[in-house]
């Protein structure tokens, strides 16, 4: 079978199924492991597909946006591991950014006990830091429906009056070249207002955001600090040499 023929096969696969695996592509081609393994090099460098670990998966739409409840259960152990380990750097008399997020809102229960001020855009937060006794301020704004966020004019203005010691965001893709993107250009602004008032920022990110492109850009690599886990260390070694790389072991 020509390279190409192959290369159509792999791509008709993923628009039926969306994830296929090394085994179930080496035996449907009829080729050997290398051979596919190359071909994934290929369209991903051609940015139809992205790699992951024992296969390949449908890259998402720039616009898409999954809703809270879907991002919940999405790799929910890796997000507590990465939350655990963000909230470690948090040190008593900090100001901190909170973003709104599936990934930060599990910082919070590692917040308990520390003398801390929380800002926050995440409607999901609030209760949560305030049963901690966590002196909080909410930034205010329009709710988005899909992520709960505060977003919009008077919540940009809110946040300027801010000055923080560190903010933890997240992010929904990051690439070496495209750095940390989001869907919604008026949370992209949220974010880059937030890194722009802090000392030092932290993005939290689950080994599903590499290699995804969003629509809006927030921030480049150099920027901030990314803890991640579950990754593969090719790319571990590529992004070392671009940002300060924190990954927790599970």
């Amino acid at each position: 079978m020509l390279t190409i023929e192959r290369h159509q096969k792999i791509l008709d696969l993923l628009k039926k199924q969306t994830i296929v695996k090394m085994k179930e592509l080496v035996e449907e081609l009829d080729a050997s492991e290398s051979t596919i393994r190359r071909d994934l090099t290929d369209l991903e460098n051609d940015k139809k597909l992205k790699r992951i670990h024992g296969g390949a998966t449908l890259l998402q739409k720039k616009l898409d946006e999954p809703s809270v409840a879907e991002k919940t259960v999405k790799n929910s152990r890796e997000k507590k591991g990465i939350a655990e380990k963000a909230a470690a750097f948090i040190e008593n008399g900090d100001c901190i950014f909170l973003d709104a997020g599936t990934s930060t809102v599990e910082m919070i229960p590692f917040l308990k006990g520390k003398d801390i001020v929380v800002v926050t855009n995440g409607l999901t937060n609030i209760a949560l830091l305030a049963d901690l006794n966590i002196a909080t301020h909410v930034i205010g704004g329009y709710v988005k429906a899909g992520t709960k966020a505060f977003v919009g004019r008077n919540a940009i203005r809110a946040l300027e009056t801010f000055r923080f010691d560190k903010a933890f965001l997240g992010v929904n893709g990051i690439t070496k070249f495209d750095g940390c993107t989001t869907p919604d250009p008026e949370e992209a602004f949220i974010k880059e207002n937030a890194i722009a008032r802090s000392r030092q920022s932290y993005v939290l990110a689950d080994h599903s955001k590499f290699g995804e492109v969003s629509f809006s850009k927030f921030a480049d690599l150099d920027e901030i600090i990314l803890i991640t886990s579950n990754v593969d260390e090719e790319i571990t070694n590529n992004y070392r040499t671009m940002t300060n790389l924190e990954v927790v072991s599970l």
